[in-house]
């Protein structure tokens, strides 16, 4: 029986933070071998497969498996007890369109899935709150992490202060080649360019640094701010990259579970 193997992060005691990588499932080809993405195309029986091998792997249910259905957006979406009172009709409806989730429930594993998009876990030990987030370059530009933290705060009086933060494996600055238009969008959006951006022929954009200036912005220190460090372009062969591998390919899971 095949056991995926997970990139997992250190963010306290209190939470399991992880990545899934593509190894150990049962997925074939483009979507080989661990994917448990709904939403890209790939069997729906290896997916069940997958996400009972990922489930046994946390020690959780199936139901409490929760990924969002994204939209490159800043809609977030928070996980509490009644949502598991709704009916799988409801409970699959709020999570249509969003690109973050955030809970305070144990047992529940809340993820976001990535294939070169920049991929966060926010995690807040004081509270035991955790929010996950899919910032894409559309995402990075509406300041999707700056509002986790801040539906964190609303929510669950999270002090960024406490907070411990993780950029998981996304496209670096290296292989994250855009238009003019996009630089311009980062431009308007206020970040700093010349921290952000390098021209190589073409402009190229550090997704990593934006998330960690977003994260920084909202009051979490440097020092509480880990960034995995892996391209997914230039390691297609460990992790989905959907510029390597085209969008009919699989999908990296980013996710935590609170104990």
């Amino acid at each position: 029986m095949p056991e995926p193997q997970l990139l997992y992060y250190k963010i306290g005691e209190g939470a399991t933070a992880f990545s899934t990588t593509r190894h150990g499932g049962f997925s074939e080809g483009n979507y080989g071998e661990f994917n448990v993405n709904r939403y890209c195309g790939d069997d729906a029986v290896a997916i069940a497969r997958n996400r009972s091998l990922l489930c046994k792997t946390l020690g959780i249910g199936d139901a409490r498996l929760l990924m969002p259905h994204q939209v490159h957006g800043t809609g977030i979406t928070q996980i509490g007890r009644t949502f598991f009172l709704l009916s799988e009709e409801t409970r699959k409806a709020a999570l249509e369109g969003v690109d973050a989730l955030m809970t305070n429930l144990t047992g529940v594993c809340i993820g976001v899935s990535t294939a070169d998009c920049i991929p966060i876990i926010i995690y807040d030990a004081e509270h035991h709150a955790a929010s996950v987030v899919h910032s894409g370059w559309r995402g990075t530009v509406a300041n999707i992490a700056e509002a986790a933290v801040a539906a964190m705060q609303r929510a669950y009086h999270s002090r960024p202060e406490t907070m411990q933060a993780v950029i998981g494996p996304g496209i670096s600055l290296e292989s994250f080649e855009v238009g003019d238009e996009v630089y311009e969008q980062f431009s308007e959006a206020g970040y700093p360019m010349a921290q952000i951006a390098q021209r190589r022929g073409k402009w190229h954009i550090d997704l990593w640094h934006c998330c960690r200036l977003q994260l920084q912005a909202t009051g979490i220190p440097a020092a509480q701010i880990q960034t995995a460090g892996i391209c997914t372009y230039l390691h297609c062969d460990d992790f989905f990259s959907a510029r390597r591998l085209g969008v009919n390919s699989g999908r990296i899971l980013t996710g935590v579970v609170l104990k």
